[in-house]
């Protein structure tokens, strides 16, 4: 039965153990929003969201919109926001916050439906819900990403859906399985080679372990889905700034907690593949089995591309993030074997397990956000004093506005790495480090970023002859936000809680 909501003890048959659990998987999405929290527009976000309000309001962003169209062209993503809010009449904020829940809401489903088809019982399932819902914003390694951000982007619906397609794959469901895979290439292209790599890998360990001749199903190459623009040579000028910027694209720059993190799961799945773990299915071996090649040769290629400058304009294809994959499926396999173990006649064992890992998961995800709500929900207002203006400047500026804004802002401390054009809603020369992102994946925007960033470095500190100056060589520049004290001769009818928003000077013929 059922105890306490959650936690199944016994059940009947086959079917009615495999049964999809509604009510208890959404006291878990509960759960995990009130341990991770959500951010509207955030880190990735200020990349994908104006992606989607651009699509939504087409008048937006006239300026420097090629810095998040290079990635949103690419994906469904914003034009499913845009959709949504047009059917529904919520705002984009209300859309993207109603995305997140239930793109929440599908990632642990999708870990039921996978953790169902690895294990009988069901207290080892639910001993991994209990241990994967608290630990969903932990890090996949040095990959810079979480298992499940605390705001929407389309790594958002290409996690539940990458799960989807392996369980899928596991149950010999091809055609759904290719379906999913196709799915999430939409979404995202880049996550999508990950999880057809892994069928590939699970296709070849299942003809090993079978040594059936009779052909199975396996997805074409994932090179095919490789963009262009790649060629043997190093990186030079601009682009090597910002692709070196990104640290963790090189192998060599690993710390031994990092390398820890990539081996030490690899190293327990091979424990768990050769022991006859208890309450265990076919499909837990198999992947346990498939995931240690899958992950040595991601370090491999990882390793081979920081092996000659020659191949650094390919290190951006970045075959480490298969460990996303690797380190979610890894928490739900252990997990799922501690339960088996630890959890069959004590009910209390995955509570236990929970709570000292959602209070750490929480106290770091508010370390990561002090100056901003838990849980921001869509509002005019904000706990942050930089949200707070961004939403005077969406609210209080004409909508082709195009801002300057200090390059390295968002790392500036009161920000809690919030975007500006995500919140406000308007264009702005690129910032150093997001805007460095998609650069160290799009070589041919490296020297417009550069020009753009190097104009607005120290813009908190500028003088009216330099803001002049900035809007000499940048006269499509209308307005700057400052954090600090700006020049007595701007106009700034914004002043609050260290944050300036003032018209530029107008020009002289």
């Amino acid at each position: 039965m059922l105890k306490g909501g959650f936690l199944l003890r016994s059940e009947s048959t086959t079917k009615s153990r495999d049964r999809f659990r509604i009510l208890p998987i959404l006291a878990l999405t509960a759960a995990a929003l009130l341990i991770g929290g959500y951010h509207l527009g955030v880190e990735d976000a200020e990349i994908y969201l104006p992606a989607a309000i651009k699509l939504l309001h087409p008048n937006l962003y006239p300026y420097a919109s090629e810095f998040f169209l290079s990635h949103g062209h690419l994906s469904l993503f914003g034009a499913v926001l845009a959709v949504t809010a047009k059917i529904t009449g919520m705002s984009i904020d209300w859309t993207v916050f109603a995305w997140y829940l239930l793109t929440l809401f599908a990632t642990l489903s999708a870990c039921w439906l996978f953790l169902a088809h690895c294990f009988s019982s069901s207290y080892a399932r639910w001993t991994a819900m209990f241990v994967t819902t608290a630990v969903l914003s932990m890090p996949a390694t040095n990959t810079g990403l979480l298992l499940f951000d605390p705001y929407l982007t389309a790594r958002s619906f290409s996690t539940p859906l990458a799960l989807l397609a392996l369980t899928s794959i596991l149950e010999h469901r091809y055609a759904f399985a290719g379906i999913a895979v196709f799915v999430t290439a939409l979404f995202h292209p880049q996550m999508v080679l990950y999880i057809a790599f892994l069928w590939a890998v699970i296709w070849a360990a299942e003809r090993m372990r079978t040594r059936s001749r009779e052909p199975l199903a396996v997805p074409v190459s994932g090179m095919a889905l490789l963009p262009g623009g790649f060629h043997l040579s190093p990186a030079r000028g601009n682009y090597r700034e910002a692709l070196f910027s990104r640290d963790y694209f090189f192998l060599y720059d690993w710390t031994w907690y990092h390398w820890l993190g990539l081996l030490a799961p690899l190293g327990i799945l091979a424990w768990l593949c050769s022991s006859e773990v208890r309450g265990t299915r076919p499909a837990f071996r198999l992947v346990t089995l498939a995931l240690i090649p899958f992950g040595l040769i991601s370090i491999a290629s990882a390793a081979f591309l920081c092996s000659s400058p020659d191949f650094e304009m390919f290190a951006r294809l970045q075959p480490l993030r298969s460990f996303h994959l690797i380190t979610l499926l890894f928490v739900l396999l252990l997990a799922g074997v501690i339960g088996e173990y630890a959890a069959e006649s004590r009910n209390w064992v995955p509570i236990v397990m929970f709570l000292p890992l959602a209070a750490g998961m929480y106290i770091n995800a508010r370390g990561t956000y002090p100056h901003s709500a838990h849980i921001e929900l869509p509002s005019n207002t904000s706990t942050n004093s930089w949200v707070n203006t961004l939403l005077w400047v969406r609210s209080n500026t004409p909508t082709d506005a195009v801002f300057a804004v200090d390059s390295r802002y968002f790392k500036d401390t009161p920000m809690d790495v919030h975007g500006f054009r995500s919140i406000s809603e308007r264009s702005a020369l690129a910032d150093y480090y997001k805007d460095g992102g998609v650069v160290s994946l799009f070589p041919e925007l490296a020297d417009e970023w550069k020009q753009m960033s190097n104009a607005t470095y120290g813009l908190n500190h500028f003088s009216r002859a330099q803001f002049v100056s900035l809007r000499t060589d940048y006269p499509e520049v209308s307005w700057t936000v400052i954090h600090g004290v700006a020049p007595a001769e701007l106009d700034c009818p914004y002043q609050q809680d260290s944050f300036v928003v003032c018209r530029m000077p107008v020009l002289k013929n």
